[in-house]
């Protein structure tokens, strides 16, 4: 299978919108514009690199495939490429890795790239997989693709690549002054970028700008929410159901601590609104006749009070409060806290928004700027709808590159 997909790429090598279009992209608008069966030069290398990720199934624990088949093109088209490994927490684990690749200067040797702009999305998708599918052969502006990843962030993948190509293309940029990052576990917990952070640390290795891809409705995100993942538990004593006195239903109190969680008010901004809290998973209890024993409930907190720093310190301080006020013998255990996460959205040309969602931006340390940026819409990015138009997907080769440019101030 791999051999058949990297023959499907091998044209990308040789090749070089009005909805959600970024008015910022306007320098190339001759070549963005499309109408329904004209396009810019690169439209069928664009769809063909999408359609490969897009058909290789990569949720969070899976990416392997998904990693070699990148490698294989960026260093087929004069990239220096690192497999960036992760730590294995068992030796049964599959060996994942980020995928970080930069151009090497003819007159350099250096194995690492200069401090420049970090362009960077993740290629691990949220299950389950879903098979591409296209709505329309030949592919005019209007049609649709669909499939696991098509939006999130597959097609950030696609659209980053193409558009350093490009301005390799228009003499803009050479060398390493872009680097180029995918990274495994965005979806989940982050390791794939807190990973490739702790490396690049290390190596005190840093970057001037990063360009963060995740589906912003092609407009540039001044920032988002921040987040945490809580577990609580309660404790009771189990019995009879027909003596629930005698007894102490740990369902019972959990529910009642859930309920106040989600009336409270745990902190808000004025650019973020209210932080918010989503009721994931519950469990408790043996039986409909036995007073509940034990019991636990998994949230995720969107944050809003506060900066990235101090956002969650707020928050957790107000959760345990209501907690208490509950029942002195529930606990909670949290992971993953950060405050609202801001982002460099004063860029001429663009529409900005502000997301709920959280991206790696928050686990990427160093000094940079941060612009969050990307093709199509969260609200269809984790659904059995999942899909995106070859409208969107153009307009964000021009989106990335505007972005490039002016984080380089080319």
């Amino acid at each position: 299978m791999r051999a058949s997909l990297l023959l499907g790429l091998s044209c990308l090598a040789s090749a070089g919108a009005q909805q959600q279009r970024p008015i910022g992209a306007q320098v190339d608008s001759a070549r963005a514009t499309t109408h329904h069966d004209d396009g810019p030069s690169y439209r069928s290398s664009l769809l063909s690199l999408h359609k490969t990720l897009v058909s290789i199934p990569s949720t969070s624990g899976t990416e392997q495939h998904v990693g070699d088949v990148l490698v294989d093109y960026l260093t087929s088209i004069g990239y220096t490429v690192e497999r960036q490994y992760l730590p294995r927490p068992d030796s049964t684990s599959p060996r994942r890795f980020n995928v970080l690749a930069w151009r090497q200067p003819k007159d350099q040797l250096s194995l690492t790239p200069e401090p420049g702009v970090l362009v960077t999305s993740h290629i691990d998708a949220v299950p389950p997989h879903i098979p591409y599918s296209i709505s329309s052969t030949p592919p005019n502006a209007d049609t649709l693709i669909s499939g696991r990843g098509s939006v999130d962030a597959k097609a950030s993948v696609a659209a980053q690549i193409t558009a350093l190509e490009e301005l390799r293309r228009q003499g803009t940029i050479s060398g390493d002054e872009a680097t180029l990052l995918f990274v495994v576990g965005e979806e989940t917990v982050g390791d794939g970028m807190r990973h490739f952070s702790s490396v690049a640390r290390a190596r005190n290795r840093t970057f001037d700008a990063a360009i963060f891809g995740e589906p912003t409705e092609g407009k540039l995100a001044c920032g988002h929410k921040g987040h945490a993942a809580c577990t609580i538990r309660a404790r009771g004593k189990a019995g009879h159901s027909g003596y629930p006195w005698l007894g102490k239903s740990a369902t019972e109190v959990l529910a009642r601590a859930l309920v106040r969680v989600l009336d409270a008010d745990l902190g808000s901004s004025e650019r973020f609104g209210g932080t918010t809290v989503n009721v994931g998973t519950m469990e408790g209890g043996v039986a409909a006749n036995v007073i509940a024993e034990r019991a636990s409930a998994r949230i995720a907190l969107r944050v809003a009070a506060g900066d990235q720093e101090t956002g969650w310190e707020v928050v957790r301080g107000r959760l345990e409060g209501v907690l208490r006020g509950v029942d002195e013998e529930l606990e909670m255990e949290c992971t993953n806290g950060y405050g609202p996460v801001e982002c460099y959205c004063d860029v001429e040309g663009f529409e900005t928004i502000v997301v709920n969602y959280g991206t790696d931006a928050a686990n990427l340390e160093g000094d940079h700027v941060r612009y969050l940026y990307g093709p199509g819409s969260i609200l269809v990015a984790h659904g059995d709808n999942e899909a995106i138009t070859v409208r969107d997907l153009e307009a964000a080769v021009e989106g990335y590159k505007a972005l490039v440019r002016h984080a380089l101030k080319k």
